[in-house]
Order: structure tokens, then sequence, then C-alpha cells
């Protein structure tokens, strides 16, 4: 057998090798839908054993119970809900990555915006909500605690995104006769847009989070808060969690829309080999 023999039967070999390598390879989605099925198992073993006395309903009766009260009671708190988180998401992250840029396009405001950051994420929220309530009414602190819950980690992850620039590129569009501008626009917020809509990914649950928390706070007579707390006060345990199996999906659907835009917009992070 001469070398050339040897090495198309390696090549052989290693051809063959490939797509069995590709069949054990799981799904993306695999690892989730485990962890899913788990959590329900537990859940139904936990109602099951009458666990925090007997207050677990089975997965069968809040699934039975959501179906019975319908899209009636689902639908309108769901869509409430979800206006408010979504334009609280819009606001704060509007300002959240229009003050990140600020500071990269003007240093000397860097500590004044810091500040301002952490500020937002160290005071308590809910004390600001009644104030907020009292001097706006309505569905304003729906929309504000939405917009507060996304800035700090939508500021954060852009100004991380934005510095991240590769240092040869800048020095490339200097060495063209290129300004602050052309900097920021041609290679820093390329740069960035990965670690933005990281970021954005955590500020849509948050937005949700927020908006549930803001109509706890009254004001409002309806969304997925408002019917947590009439589920809660007429002692319909199933109907809590089902409520609560909503603002789960709202939140979800919140990352999967904006896990898609990344998707489509940075479709680079996403591609074979992009996290070696």
């Amino acid at each position: 057998m001469t070398i050339t023999d040897i090495e198309n039967v390696a090549t052989a070999a290693a051809q063959q090798s490939v797509p069995r390598r590709i069949r054990l390879k799981r799904p993306t989605w695999f690892g989730g839908a485990v962890g899913i099925c788990g959590l329900i198992v537990l859940w139904w073993i936990l109602a099951a054993a009458g666990v925090a006395g007997g207050t677990i309903p089975t997965p069968w009766v809040v699934v039975s119970t959501m179906f019975d009260d319908g899209w009636s009671l689902y639908g309108p708190n769901f869509t409430v809900t979800a206006s408010g988180a979504l334009q609280g998401f819009l606001w704060g992250n509007l300002l959240a990555i229009t003050l990140a840029v600020l500071v990269v396009l003007i240093p000397p405001i860097e500590g004044l915006a810091t500040q301002l950051a952490i500020l937002s994420y160290c005071t308590p929220l809910l004390a600001l909500g009644p104030i907020i309530l009292v001097v706006f009414g309505g569905r304003t602190p729906t929309i504000f605690l939405a917009a507060m819950y996304c800035f700090f980690t939508t500021m954060v992850g852009t100004l991380a995104g934005l510095r991240s620039a590769d240092k040869t590129s800048l020095d490339l569009v200097a060495a063209y006769g290129g300004g602050r501008w052309q900097k920021f626009t041609k290679v820093q917020l390329v740069s960035a847009l990965p670690s933005t809509f990281a970021a954005l990914k955590i500020a849509a649950p948050s937005a949700v989070l927020g908006a549930i928390l803001g109509e706890y706070l009254g004001g409002v007579d309806s969304g997925i808060g408002v019917a947590l707390t009439a589920a809660q006060t007429s002692y319909n345990v199933p109907r809590t969690w089902g409520m609560a199996i909503a603002a789960a999906l709202l939140a979800g659907l919140g990352y999967a829309v904006v896990a898609a835009i990344a998707r489509l917009v940075t479709p680079w992070t996403s591609a074979p080999g992009a996290q070696k």
C-alpha cells in the first residue's frame, strides 16, 4: 500500500465520521425542552404531595382553569400589560442607548452618566412608583417602572460594546483622516451591536416585571398585575398560578422577539464557529 492509498483511506474515514458527529449533535432547543419538562414534573410532584398546605395546584388544574377563563379574561389583561411593558421598554432603552453614545462621544460626562445609572439601579423603584402615581396618575407608573428596569442593563451593555471596538480598525479610520464621528459610525457602532442586543434580551423580561409591579400600585383597572391581585384577594389559587404563567409567557415572548431581531441584525454572532 502506497502513501497515496493511506491518505485516501484516511480521507474517506474522516468524511464518513463527519455525518456521524452531526447526527449525534443535539439541537439547541433540546436543553431548554428538558428543563421545562423537568420543572413540570417537579411541579406535579409537589402538588400531588400537598406541599405548602395544598396551595400548589397540579398543572392540569391550572391549565383547565386557564381554558375555562378563556380569552375574555387573559386577552385584555395580557394586551394592556404588554402595551405598558413595550412603551417602557422603548423609552428606557432609548434613554440608555442615547446616554451610552454620549459618553463615548463626550467623555467628560462619563462620571455624571455613571452616577445616574447607578442611582437608577440602586434606588428602590417601588418607593418611587407611588410618587409617580400621585403626580401623574393613570398608567404612568407602569411605563415608568418598566423603563427604569431596562435602563441600567442596556446602558452598561451598550457602553461595553462601544468600548470593545477593535483598536486596529479605529487606527485605520484615523489614518484615512476619519474623526471621532467616523470612528463611531464605521467601527464602534457595529462592534456594539452584539453586546447591545444581549442587554436588550435581558431588558425585555425586565420591562414586563416593571409593568406588572406598576399595576400592583393601583390606579389602573386592568392588566396582569391587577388580575393577579384580584385572584389573590378571592383566594382563587389556580387562577393566580394561571396569571403567573401568563406573565412568564409574556416575558418569554419579549425575549424571543428581541432574540429574533438580533439574529437578523447581527447574523455573524449566530454563525457556526462564532463562539470559538
